[in-house]
């Protein structure tokens, strides 16, 4: 064990922070950053509509959610490429590339045209499954734009303004991009979108799967607990569980039941109890069984960030990163928790969540509820519970010994 730790902190961990950190990757990051405060809206319309159900004649908001959780593909298309320029130094011609984007991701969208010179889309293009469609544009033209950075039509001592060669400059690498979907779309009438949508079905497969839904869960979990953040698999991530709840919104209402549990709602309801690797138990057992001064003073400082799910302050200060005893029962968590789940959810006695509801700072039992608004739920989060306090218990038993034997020593002196 503490040979795997030595490893993780002087190899493993340098280097996943080091892809993180990847100009292409953290832009990738960032623009999916970037649309959550849209995707916080359009939960907090679901949020609302709930009252329909309560209140006769209330006004339909969802056109608000439509509008901003239900644009994301399109703003990521505008993001990615204006974040790589921006972190590859080429900020000069960030707002262009970023148009650049979203111009060739409605293009690939193959829009049509009726006589009356309307262009129509398929609004579904625009949201959650768009999203890989959008990265893949939106690295494209990072790249393209990147490569032709490096020259230019005029010299360094021309005395033109500079956004008026950044204007020049730009001309050849958006005719290139914007060429290039022309010739798909239009001329080869070749749906690029469903070409590409194609090729990361299986990927979503996967992670709907029970192993890819544990496994992806676990690695999270097992990078989180070596300090690294679990950020760098977003980009994989987070279109599988947009995907899934937008898949499930579609077979509510086409009156199927919702069949997708990989969702960040399943995450946020069931199994991130008090944060990424369940530790609002682990809290608990230190506030009510702790001995060490240690343990004590951090589950009193903890216990509220982790009602309301924040764990970082637990994570790090009991802490549970590279601490080998805390590290297990936190890795078995992303195991366990996670496999109970998935069992229990594909039973079908469980609704699934069907609308966006990325209320992750909602106290947890009150976000499962909300999730799904089934009394059943709360059921299985109750079995969650009981389980990782058990997970966790031994293993803080010992940890709570040690640091009680640590803290006698100088007394002993």
């Amino acid at each position: 064990m503490n040979k795997l730790i030595e490893y993780m902190n002087r190899s493993f961990a340098p280097k996943m922070n080091k892809i993180t950190r990847n100009a292409w990757v953290s832009a990738i990051q960032e623009s999916i950053m970037g649309v959550l405060p849209l995707i916080l809206v359009g939960s907090l319309i679901t949020l609302i509509m709930i009252l329909n159900d309560f209140i006769p004649n209330m006004p339909n908001l969802q056109p608000i959610s439509d509008f901003s959780f239900g644009l994301m593909s399109l703003f990521i298309s505008f993001l990615t490429p204006y974040f790589i320029m921006e972190k590859l130094k080429k900020s000069d011609r960030k707002l262009v590339a970023g148009l650049t984007g979203a111009a060739m991701f409605l293009f690939l969208l193959s829009p049509t045209f009726n006589d009356e010179g309307q262009i129509i889309f398929s609004f579904e293009r625009f949201g959650a499954n768009g999203m890989f469609v959008a990265i893949i544009v939106g690295l494209l033209v990072g790249v393209v734009f990147y490569l032709f950075s490096k020259m230019s039509f005029f010299k360094e001592s021309s005395s033109l303004p500079d956004f008026i060669i950044v204007w020049f400059d730009t001309i050849v690498p958006i005719t290139l991009l914007l060429l290039a979907a022309w010739l798909f779309t239009i001329v080869g009438s070749f749906d690029l979108y469903a070409a590409i949508l194609s090729l990361f079905e299986p990927l979503n497969y996967i992670g709907q799967s029970f192993a890819g839904f544990v496994i992806i869960t676990f690695i999270s979990v097992f990078l989180y607990s070596f300090g690294i953040s679990p950020w760098a698999l977003y980009p994989i991530i987070f279109p599988i569980w947009m995907a899934g709840i937008e898949q499930n919104a579609n077979l509510l209402s086409q009156g199927a039941d919702p069949s997708f549990i990989h969702t960040f709602e399943t995450m946020m309801a069931w199994i991130w109890i008090g944060g990424m690797g369940t530790t609002l138990p682990l809290v608990i057992i230190m506030l009510l069984i702790a001995k060490s001064n240690h343990l004590k003073a951090i589950s009193r400082v903890t216990i509220v960030p982790s009602i309301f799910n924040i764990n970082e302050p637990v994570v790090f200060g009991a802490p549970v990163a590279f601490n080998p005893i805390l590290m297990i029962p936190m890795w078995l968590n992303g195991i366990i928790i996670p496999a109970i789940t998935y069992i229990v959810l594909s039973m079908g006695i469980i609704t699934l969540p069907a609308e966006v509801m990325q209320l992750w700072y909602v106290p947890i039992g009150i976000s499962t509820y909300l999730v799904n608004t089934d009394i059943s739920g709360l059921l299985l989060l109750l079995v969650n519970l009981v389980v990782s306090l058990i997970i966790w218990y031994p293993f803080v038993k010992v940890y709570d010994n040690q640091k009680v034997n640590e803290e006698k020593q100088p007394e002993e002196v």
